[in-house]
This record gives structure tokens, sequence and C-alpha cells, in this order.
């Protein structure tokens, strides 16, 4: 398990209708994985906290029972498409408060720093810099 943050690239998004992912340095995960054994039992899952924090300030928290897909269904989905092996990487999505569905919409600039902790894995802490 770990933290994961997938960034958007919106301008660029904005240009297509489908890809504004998986840009060159727009996502990071970490800062390190913990096995199963050293998180709390996978029965306590749906009441992990989830939090997404810009520069200290709370702008997503929720609980990983709240997402829309589960960890096992998104397992179970994903294994009927494609071999999962070993170092592949699932990642279960965000929980509401995205900054660009918020009114008005807040986007991340220069010198701010983003945070995502979830309960037993830990913080992953980015700071954004300009291309």
């Amino acid at each position: 398990y770990t933290c994961l943050m997938d960034g958007s690239i919106r301008d660029f998004q904005r240009r297509s209708t489908d890809q504004g992912k998986n840009f060159w340095r727009s996502s990071a995960m970490g800062p390190w994985i913990a096995t199963p054994d050293e998180v709390p039992p996978r029965t306590k899952w749906d009441s992990w906290r989830i939090q997404g924090r810009l520069n200290g300030t709370v702008m997503q928290s929720s609980t990983i029972g709240a997402l829309i897909h589960g960890v096992e269904d998104l397992i179970a989905y994903y294994s009927t498409i494609v071999e999962l092996l070993p170092g592949d990487v699932i990642s279960t999505g965000t929980c509401a408060g995205v900054g660009h569905g918020r009114k008005p919409p807040v986007y991340l600039k220069p010198g701010d720093t983003f945070e995502i902790e979830i309960d037993g894995v830990g913080v992953l802490r980015n700071s954004v810099v300009g291309e």
C-alpha cells in the first residue's frame, strides 16, 4: 500500500476529451510502500481515512469505504483485463473535494505543497514547481 498523487494537467485536458494525466513528473507515489502486515487489518479498509491537503488546508477528507469502487472490486476488475504481476500498481482514485470541481476552481501553482495522507500508510508530500 502507498499514496499516489496523480496530478491532472488541466490546460492540456481542455484541449482534449481524454488526456489530462500521465505526463512527465505530474504524478508521485510513496514515499514508501507498506506491506499488508504493516497496515491495519483488511477488514478495516473501509474506515481508513484519506485526506488531501493544499498548503496545510484540508481540501479532501473521506474514508476508503466512501470511494466509488472498493479495493477488492478494483483488483477483481483489473485482473479480468490484464495479468497483474508483482510491482503493478492500481490506484483507487480520489475522494470528493478536487480543486477543479470547486466553485471557484482551485488549481495547484508553483510554490504550493500538496499532501496525501492515508491512515496506517503514510503521508506523500509534493512541492509544486513550474515547468
